[in-house]
């Protein structure tokens, strides 16, 4: 009997199931000669013998982790991935498999896995609805893999519920998820899917209105501090609701509110005028519950082991900052992490039995006398990234961002677009003084290119030198957030591995100036027509339309013709309208306007 489910275990679904240092290890005794004596019975089960009288026996049906092993190890241990592999060198390659989907399993199937009241605890979710972005099987790697709101599913054997790897506590309603989620991409024939639930209606969050309009009318200068009881009243009755996204855009907009009255660097009039637009959006919006208002789950989900490789950090503070990981398919924060825990972070390999994971992809490792949290160097890991986290095509990259839904309406996750970019040479070092920003070529392996922007920021005084040095030190991956510009791609880097090793130039210290070649910006009629009205639109925001000045209507109408000249004929419109009948939903139609203009330069 042929242990298919034993051949179809590659190291990277090893290396899931434990970690890539046992496989390594594992691998290396084989190498070695320290080769278990292996024997299967007639119902399949595979047992191995070591030199050092160790037996691990591997059981079909049985997960790895639950089969025996002499060892005494709890969980997956080198013995037990030494057999697996031992058994693989054992057999012919055979003809390719037949690409099998999750969908193919039944609701009978999942019954007999987890039992029936588990599975409607699973049900309860499905009906409120939720969005699942899905990775097939191919003949290279025969995983597949549903990325949920709060955690990621991979099937690492075909057909088999036994080998099923999440980072969720709950597993077994995560696989049902899971696999609904792949039914219905199969039926529909794609692999982004909205999964049970009903549409958004616009009444869903009709409480906001009057709130919003009243906050708009009085501005962020006149907005009194009574009003935030209401706000922050709203705010409870949302999350009791789980309707994660608009609670979201509220805290943000209270920050913004108490960051002006103290006078503040962290209050930007822009920022409050598109915080206001963000929430009128996904009022009104139509479409999946899950992408315009948040999926229904709890505020936060514990992960019972994580595994996370840090990409980089950006600092928010003298004393915090953002570190960004890679888990699986996506990209975790743990945002406003303490300085000195951050430096430790964020070049390491991170692997904590006390996670929780929000549905907006923020992530807190959390220290207790039980739980425990180990950091390693990086090392290579940044080498064995999951494709879908890794830009090698910068013109395909840059293809996806276009075909994205506006940012105002679609998933309110962090670290959406942080990719890790590919990268075979760099050129066209610059420094334009008078904007205090970095700008390079970046040249992928595959031949096309990209603009690398570093902007100056007084908190990190030492971000741009490191920069500048680890791009000179023969780069091979760049992470950052990526954008478009002009149809290309634009990258906004983290972090940078070079010969150096991993340099995350927000936190340098003791650079050395490096000189640069003097650069300049090259200038844009249409994005510098857009910018001037968002500017404008959101002083207006800022004032309070109860409270503008004929002056301010007349810049209006000067960006709105503007505007018109550069050809942005429905935004020149909706400018003018509003400054014809300043109201709130004038404002609203043309700021909304505006921001997904920006956004698809």
């Amino acid at each position: 009997m042929t242990r298919s489910d034993l051949l179809a275990l590659t190291p990277d679904a090893l290396a899931a199931l434990a970690n890539r240092g046992l496989v390594k290890r594992a691998v290396k005794e084989l190498d070695a000669g320290v080769v278990p004596a292996l024997d299967t019975d007639p119902s399949g089960a595979v047992q191995g013998k070591f030199p050092d009288g160790t037996t691990t026996t591997l059981p079909p049906g049985i997960a790895l982790d639950a089969a025996g092993c002499s060892c005494g190890a709890t969980g997956v241990c080198r013995h037990r991935i030494a057999v697996v592999l031992a058994y693989q060198r054992t057999q012919e390659a055979g003809a390719p498999a037949e690409l099998w989907s999750p969908g193919a399993v039944t609701d009978a199937d999942l019954v007999a896995l987890m039992g029936e009241r588990t599975l409607r605890r699973a049900r309860r979710a499905f009906q409120a609805g939720y969005r699942a972005k899905l990775r097939r099987p191919s003949q290279e790697d025969q995983t597949a893999q549903a990325e949920l709101p709060t955690c990621t599913v991979t099937f690492l054997v075909p057909g088999d519920l036994s080998y099923v790897h999440t980072d969720a506590v709950n597993k077994d309603e995560a696989t049902a998820l899971a696999v609904w989620a792949f039914q219905e991409a199969d039926a529909q024939g794609t692999d982004t899917v909205d999964v049970g639930g009903s549409p958004t209606t616009a009444t869903d969050l009709t409480a906001v209105t009057d709130l919003l309009d009243q906050l708009l009318l009085d501005g962020a200068t006149n907005a009194s501090e009574v009003l935030d009881v209401a706000w922050q009243r709203l705010h409870r009755d949302l999350t009791a609701q789980r309707l994660h996204w608009p609670a979201a855009v509220i805290t943000d907009l209270l920050a913004q509110l108490a960051a002006y009255r103290t006078r503040s660097a962290d209050y930007e009039a822009e920022q409050f005028a598109a915080l206001l637009t963000e929430l009128h959006a996904r009022t009104t919006a139509t479409g999946a519950r899950a992408e315009v208002l948040g999926p229904d789950e709890p505020a936060e989900t514990p992960l019972k082991r994580v595994r996370l490789t840090a990409l980089g950090a950006r600092l928010r503070s003298e004393t915090t900052a953002d570190v960004y990981f890679a888990s699986g398919d996506v990209v975790l924060v743990q945002r406003d992490t303490p300085l000195r825990t951050g430096q430790k972070l964020a070049t390491s390999n991170v692997v904590s039995e006390s996670a929780t994971r929000n549905a907006s992809r923020a992530v807190t490792l959390k220290t207790s006398r039980v739980a425990k949290t180990s950091l390693t160097p990086v090392g290579t890991a940044w080498d064995h990234l999951p494709q879908a986290l890794v830009v090698d095509d910068y013109d395909k990259a840059a293809a996806h961002l276009a075909d994205l839904p506006p940012r105002q309406v679609r998933a309110r996750v962090e670290a959406e677009l942080v990719r890790a970019i590919r990268v075979s040479e760099v050129t066209d070092l610059a420094y334009d003084p008078a904007a205090q920003r970095l700008t390079a070529t970046l040249h992928s392996p595959t031949g096309t290119t990209c603009s690398l922007v570093a902007t100056h920021r007084a908190i990190a005084p030492n971000a741009l030198d490191a920069l500048t040095t680890a791009l000179r030190a023969n780069p091979t991956t760049v992470t950052g957030s990526v954008r478009r510009h002009r149809g290309g791609l634009v990258v906004d880097p983290l972090a940078v591995h070079c010969d150096a090793g991993v340099v995350v130039p927000d936190l340098a210290k003791d650079t050395t100036p490096q000189p640069l070649a003097p650069g300049v910006t090259a200038s844009d009629p249409l994005s510098a027509a857009v910018d001037s009205a968002l500017t404008v639109l959101a002083e207006a925001a800022h004032r309070g339309l109860d409270h503008l000045t004929d002056s301010l209507l007349g810049r209006v109408r000067e960006v709105g013709a503007h505007l018109h000249k550069a050809g942005l004929k429905t935004a020149a419109a909706q400018v003018t309208a509003f400054a014809d009948g300043p109201a709130s939903a004038s404002w609203l139609r043309a700021y909304l306007r505006l921001l997904v203009t920006a956004d698809a330069r």
